[in-house]
């Protein structure tokens, strides 16, 4: 995606929600941003609330840290982080999340995931378990890098019964890495002045490489569905 692009897509950050918008979301928790800054990334680690600006939230907190990005929050003011208390809080929210995600889909995750429902499907659960037969463990630091699935692997890694140390081994180095990753990130980036100018397309950016591995897989199955059914149909001709 070119920069041009990128900049005409910034005007579609109006028509976002605002809890999908990180810079209206910081903003809304004022004198709390810190607070709500680790509630936002311990939901979203596990917690059943999929659609949160995970990525580019760490994102712009790491420039938020570095001084040169500035947010006034309502009430007139400024909001910024200590780049120390991110990378010490954001992974322990980010552990915290994950973990509480683990244990609900342990006791109540089987529960949840039925044939016709319209999110928490079964045939879910059963990939996911597929899944981490095939890729092992380290399938939990994969999707901390995968909106949506970043909440959803721990829930179905406690429904499918998972060992419990093995989950929580691979849970605090994707925290870690994702949590201190992209906030370094925001931080290093957010040493150049001219980068906050560019910011609203960087956030897109963020969320357009986020979902692309989603849009890959959904591509993948759409194509796999009709090659399936276009078998399927010659075999159920008759001759004539």
């Amino acid at each position: 995606m070119t920069t041009t692009a990128l900049l005409a897509a910034s005007d579609q950050l109006a028509l976002m929600p605002d809890f999908l918008d990180p810079m209206t979301l910081l903003g809304y928790f004022g004198a709390w941003a810190l607070v709500g800054l680790l509630l936002v990334i311990f939901v979203e680690s596990g917690v059943l609330f999929p659609v949160l600006p995970g990525d580019s939230l760490l994102f712009v907190a790491g420039m938020l840290a570095a001084g040169t990005a500035a947010l006034a929050a309502e009430g007139g003011q400024t909001i910024n982080f200590q780049l120390w208390q991110l990378l010490v809080f954001i992974p322990i929210a980010a552990i915290l999340g994950g973990q509480a995600g683990y244990w609900i889909g342990r006791n109540i995750g089987t529960a949840m995931f039925k044939p016709d429902a319209r999110f928490l499907k079964q045939r879910y659960l059963d990939e996911a378990h597929e899944f981490f037969v095939q890729r092992g463990p380290f399938a939990i630091v994969i999707a901390r890098f995968v909106p949506i699935v970043r909440t959803l692997a721990p829930l179905t890694a406690g429904a499918a019964r998972m060992s419990y140390p093995v989950f929580a081994l691979y849970n605090i180095v994707g925290a870690v890495v994702w949590g201190v990753g992209l906030t370094l990130l925001g931080y290093w980036l957010g040493q150049f002045e001219f980068i906050q100018n560019l910011l609203e397309p960087i956030v897109i950016a963020i969320v357009v490489v986020s979902v692309m591995p989603m849009l890959l897989e959904w591509l993948k199955r759409r194509r796999a569905t009709k090659r399936a059914g276009g078998s399927a149909q010659p075999a159920t001709e008759q001759p004539s």
